[in-house]
């Protein structure tokens, strides 16, 4: 739809003209002259006295009022339009209401109305579909695993504070302007930039790189999950038991009803064993320079994790808001049920007073600061994409404020509910072991799902059934975020380049998701846990947020933070306070510079599974990483290159912004006769 401005203009409304509009030949006769509209259809639509027509509203210089109600999505024809201007006493109007009928000859409203030869944009089926889409894509692997494990290193609650700073300071103020810029543009993360300041259009392509990258390993994760779950199909968990081929003499079989069993700090336990050298076999592979063979139990299950991915998405938001009804809510039904047996276990206390108790001394470390903005920066989820996509698809006036708020208040409420899930687990666990809660888990990452909280589940009765339900759950917090990631990506094609992918979109997703597939290959051998931890590390992690930084940099100092604030009032009808605007303009970027200079100072030490990373396997991450921050200079010097005129001229071109259509989708014009 292209992007049009408000006319306001004096009309004389004669009877051959009346006649013109009701044969729909697209006339108007301004100040007494008749110009041909060549590049657009209109819609006339005469009411007589002045319309009150919605709750927004606009007004005009001379101060008559002017509704904004109107929507392109159900444009009138010619006829029905001279209908309603024939009509006597109120004239109805396309979205319902109704405007005072005036005398003839008096003042009059007349409404051109945009029509487009386009293909209407998708919408959700129901608010709620957005906002479980939101919440699923928000509340992913990272609240159930990650927020635990860095509230577990960090000394427990002492977390909790940064946490909660960073989450009002940075992290939601960013979910925020996301969901406002989506809504209001109603274009996905590339053809956004058009409106905002062209010359940071690399930005979008940048981000659908990275979500290719994250596409590659993170769904490697719920291929783990679906291997876990066929395996606990069986009346004896094989993770309990170090008689299996591919136990060692270590393996210790540690239940909760073997008094006379010792564990050493050389023990493994069947549920370590059955992870790393039966599942990931990472003992056949010596590291990232001999990645090993491909799991083919691996590869089959990643080939089902991605078939359910393409029929989730492959129609668009109106089919995935169907599935994010069963995989959003779940896994809360899971984690309450999971909560309540862990609350019954017996040192299940000792998990929660490590987990509440705070060490004030932690504060002082730097490194706690670092992870609690990391945390709640990856925890919501801004610059990948996916909330400019989600929002793009809601009516203008949706209320994205409050829907910021819910949604952001729901992901960190679900972290803090998940740590008191997995910290009665390490509570049952340092019970069971005679160990302190912070000597019970070993290594960072999934392994405190695949490992400790496998062990625990072994250990209590029924435990064939609270297994299954806990992978699934692992499998469907993984399978909403996918939906989202690779919505953004399909979104943003396709409004950058809708002639030719509009009506091809099952095509695309198809290739798009084979894409993903061929990419993962390398995750699914036998050192691919080690990619995986690599791609997390340095791949993705540095490069969004620097792509964000900009992202944030570009809407508060180039587009300006007035202009975006003025869009907000003009869509929801009120003005952003100054506590968002401080954080637009400096504290966010602030937020972001903090995180990346932290990263740069301080590396992360990068092991696992007792393998240390090499140099030149941290070079190969910047590397990665920096193949898709590339795509922002890139795209920069080739827009100047490429725009007509002086430097100064092509300079001024690339950052003035271009009118949103969705601002301007209805065309006013009055007459007062």
């Amino acid at each position: 739809m292209e992007a049009k401005d408000m006319m306001m203009t004096n009309v004389s409304t004669t009877e051959e003209g009346e006649t013109r509009g009701e044969r729909g030949e697209g006339r108007v006769e301004v100040e007494g002259k008749e110009e041909e509209t060549q590049e657009e259809n209109v819609n006339l639509v005469l009411a007589d006295g002045l319309g009150n027509k919605g709750p927004k509203s606009l007004t005009s210089d001379s101060g008559q009022q002017v509704s904004n109600g109107y929507t392109t999505s159900t444009p009138q024809s010619p006829r029905e339009g001279s209908a309603q201007r024939t009509a006597a006493g109120a004239a109805t109007t396309p979205t319902g209401g109704t405007g005072l009928a005036g005398p003839l000859g008096g003042l009059r409203t007349l409404v051109v109305q945009q029509t487009s030869l386009e293909r209407p944009r998708e919408t959700w089926s129901k608010k709620m579909d957005f906002l479980l889409s939101v919440i699923g894509y928000a509340v992913d692997l990272g609240n159930v695993w990650r927020f635990p494990y860095i509230c577990y290193q960090n000394g427990g609650g002492a977390f909790l504070l940064p946490y909660l700073l960073m989450a009002v300071f940075g992290g939601v103020p960013l979910f925020y302007m996301e969901l406002a810029l989506g809504q209001f543009h109603s274009s996905g993360c590339i053809s956004i930039w058009k409106h905002i300041c062209p010359i940071f259009k690399g930005i979008g392509f940048a981000i659908c790189i990275i979500a290719l990258y994250i596409a590659f390993y993170y769904n490697t994760i719920m291929a783990w999950a679906l291997y876990y779950l066929l395996s606990s199909f069986r009346p004896t968990l094989p993770w309990t038991t170090c008689t299996n081929s591919w136990n060692t003499a270590n393996c210790n079989r540690y239940l909760s009803s073997d008094q006379n069993v010792s564990w050493s700090n050389s023990s493994t336990s069947p549920a370590e064993e059955f992870y790393t050298r039966h599942v990931l076999q990472v003992h056949l592979s010596p590291g990232l320079h001999q990645l090993g063979s491909i799991s083919w139990q691996l590869a089959l299950c990643l080939l089902f994790i991605f078939t359910i991915v393409y029929f989730s998405i492959w129609k668009g938001v109106k089919t995935s808001g169907k599935v994010v009804w069963v995989t959003a809510t779940f896994p809360y039904l899971v984690l309450l049920v999971l909560l309540i047996r862990g609350a019954t276990l017996p040192g299940a206390w000792r998990g929660v007073v490590f987990y509440l108790k705070p060490d004030w001394e932690k504060l002082l470390s730097t490194t706690v600061w670092i992870d609690a903005a990391a945390q709640i920066f990856f925890s919501l989820g801004p610059g990948f994409g996916v909330l400019l996509a989600f929002a793009s698809y809601n009516p203008f006036h949706n209320n994205c404020y409050k829907d910021a708020l819910v949604t952001s208040s729901v992901n960190c409420l679900t972290s803090f509910l998940s740590g008191f899930v997995i910290f009665t687990v390490l509570g049952y666990m340092a019970e069971m072991r005679k160990q302190n809660v912070d000597d019970v888990a070993k290594d960072a990452g999934p392994s405190l799902l695949f490992i400790i909280y496998a062990e625990a589940i072994a250990n209590m009765p029924a435990a064939t059934f609270f297994a299954i339900i806990f992978f699934l759950m692992i499998i469907m917090l993984g399978l909403d975020s996918t939906f989202a990631g690779l919505e953004g990506v399909i979104t943003a094609m396709l409004d950058e380049f809708p002639h030719l992918l509009a009506k091809r979109r099952e095509w695309f997703v198809f290739g798009l998701v084979c894409v993903c597939y061929l990419g993962a290959l390398s995750t699914l051998t036998y050192g691919g846990a080690f990619v995986v931890k690599l791609f997390e590390e340095y791949a993705t992690g540095p490069a969004v947020i620097t792509v964000v930084l900009l992202e944030v940099i570009a809407v508060s100092w180039f587009y300006g933070t007035n202009r975006f604030c003025n869009d907000i009032q003009l869509m929801l009808g009120f003005y952003p306070g100054g506590f968002w605007r401080i954080c637009w303009v400096a504290i966010c970027p602030c937020f972001l510079l903090f995180i990346i200079i932290s990263f740069l100072a301080f590396p992360p030490e990068v092991k696992l599974f007792h393998y240390q990373y090499p140099p030149w396997t941290t070079a190969l991450g910047y590397c990665i990483g920096v193949s898709s921050f590339i795509c922002v200079p890139a795209y920069m010097v080739y827009h100047l290159l490429n725009a007509k005129g002086t430097f100064k001229q092509r300079l001024l071109k690339s950052i003035t912004p271009q009118p949103s259509s969705n601002s301007h989708r209805d065309l006013f014009v009055t007459n007062a006769i």
